[in-house]
């Protein structure tokens, strides 16, 4: 069987660990000096409590290194195993980065393919259900691999924000838009395509931005059949009304429900809301 790994920033539901044998190398988080380990030391529900706590300085987010990787691949596997690693998008995280130099150390012991999702959330996590359910079918790491090759443009990820001032000071977003948004009260829509986040609209209210979120995914693949997956950071409302109006508007096979990883949530703060499109053809 293929060993499939993918990383903490990328969302999956918690159940597709065991039903489809994905294994998640986690992130590090720091809140000033002191060092997380997410799942493992930081649950979901106690990084909140951190967020909450304003005494403490804003939460930082680092890649697993390299060493890290190895010790992963080698807890996680026996030598001689095939592993495909499925990550978060390189041109946003040194994640993809730290798999390689990995995958290099321990060539001769793990034949480890590692692959650039140039996406992320629960994108990245579709195509590792893909690649698992691929396997299944009898296909080989290398078919997988074409496959996911093909589709990768084709996988669509928008959020909107409660706010922008996560954004602000995780640096992906300029001061002066962020200023300018929150004077404005507006709510931000943001895209990741090409590998990278970018903020493509700005609506005045929570309604107008689910509704500009859906009409925008429309616009992206019209009638196609599509995995429909839909991220909240602890705002399981706005979530649930999301999904319950996308699979309204979309050919949907399939349609998930599940959290923003700590990652992304620290980048766009809690009540951020997000539908993620992906190929069902």
């Amino acid at each position: 069987m293929i060993g499939i790994v993918t990383d903490g920033a990328v969302d999956i539901l918690p159940s597709w660990e065991k039903d489809f044998g994905i294994k998640v190398i986690p992130i590090n988080v720091h809140f000033g000096e002191k060092t997380y380990t997410q799942n493992v030391d930081l649950s979901m529900d106690g990084f909140y409590k951190l967020v909450d706590d304003k005494s403490n300085p804003f939460p930082k987010t680092s890649q697993p290194s390299p060493h890290q990787f190895v010790e992963f691949y080698k807890n996680n596997f026996k030598p001689g195993d095939t592993i495909l690693s499925i990550h978060i998008t390189s041109k946003l995280s040194g994640t993809f980065a730290s798999a390689v130099a990995a995958a290099e150390e321990l060539k001769g012991t793990f034949n480890i393919i590692t692959f650039d999702s140039l996406g992320g959330s629960m994108g990245t996590g579709f195509m590792c259900r893909t690649a698992r359910q691929m396997e299944q079918a009898g296909k080989s790491v290398e078919e997988i691999v074409g496959h996911l090759e093909s589709i990768r443009s084709q996988v669509h990820v928008i959020l909107t924000l409660d706010t922008l001032e996560y954004a602000r000071r995780s640096g992906r977003v300029g001061t002066l838009s962020a200023a300018m948004a929150s004077l404005l009260n507006v709510k931000p829509i943001a895209r990741l395509e090409d590998g990278l986040v970018n903020m493509v609209d700005k609506v005045r209210t929570r309604k107008t931005a689910l509704e500009r979120v859906i009409a925008m995914g429309k616009e992206l693949v019209g009638d196609k059949p599509v995995y429909l997956g839909v991220v909240h950071a602890r705002d399981i409302e706005s979530g649930k009304a999301l999904l319950e109006e996308a699979n309204k508007h979309f050919n949907v096979k399939s349609a998930e429900l599940t959290d923003l990883s700590i990652s992304l949530a620290i980048n766009f703060g809690p009540g951020t809301v997000g539908l993620v499109l992906y190929p069902a053809e």
